[in-house]
């Protein structure tokens, strides 16, 4: 997520377009270099037993699909003359003569940014050709995070995604409260262990990784989760 929101940064700053792509059925195009074998599907006619089908391509559930389809990805972007990160390898860049152009990917989908126009949407002809993909446009949303771009700047928001939580842990109706934490909840000192929360752990399992994302956004729930985990 710091890799994102340096993306945006940067495009705010430089008053860059920003866009997204996604790629349908990723997986399906990674090469697999290994030999993978399967059971024949129901509904196919085989005149012998004991037989099995060979995959040519990464089909979705085996555990090594996502890196033959970075890996397929990752050779189309470096190919187009994308130099990959080091510090982030889902971050690939390119600067030739005045143009510059930024990708940013997580698994299928792709945020699209620079400084020409014309630059990006040649680079969205290209990606196509290699893959089937889908133009989102103008970038809305991305890792449970809005994104809305004014001339004050781009704004981010999680609304929808605290919302799906709420809803996914039957807390609709619960009483909204001001604090992210009690206001009486007292603080042991420093190697003493913390007062427990009294909440019930299955909604720790689900919260947790959950409200850990919305930290990204809103930083004042990180001493909450602090306690969570020792808790």
């Amino acid at each position: 997520m710091f890799t994102v929101r340096t993306v945006l940064a940067v495009a705010a700053d430089k008053n860059w377009e920003l866009h997204q792509m996604d790629v349908h059925n990723a997986f399906l195009h990674g090469d697999l270099e290994e030999d993978v074998y399967m059971k024949l599907p129901p509904g196919l006619m085989k005149q012998e037993n004991g037989l099995v089908c060979k995959l040519h391509k990464s089909l979705y559930g085996l555990r090594h699909a996502p890196r033959c389809w970075f890996s397929k990805l990752s050779a189309a972007l470096k190919q187009y003359g994308l130099h990959q990160s080091y510090s982030d390898y889902s971050l690939f860049s390119m600067q030739k003569d005045n143009v510059q152009l930024v990708v940013l990917v997580y698994v299928d989908d792709l945020i699209v940014s620079g400084n020409d126009s014309t630059a990006i949407h040649q680079f969205k002809l290209y990606l196509n050709r290699c893959f089937h993909t889908k133009d989102l446009g103008r970038l809305k949303y991305f890792l449970g995070v809005e994104v809305a771009r004014s001339l004050s700047g781009i704004f981010l928001c999680q609304r929808k995604y605290a919302s799906d939580i709420i809803t996914e842990t039957s807390l609709l109706g619960a009483k909204p409260a001001p604090l992210p934490i009690e206001q009486k909840h007292r603080l042991a000192l420093l190697g003493a262990k913390l007062a427990p929360l009294h909440i019930d752990q299955n909604y720790l399992i689900v919260f947790i990784p959950c409200l850990s994302s919305c930290n990204n956004q809103k930083k004042n729930i990180g001493m909450l989760l602090c306690v969570w985990f020792v808790t």
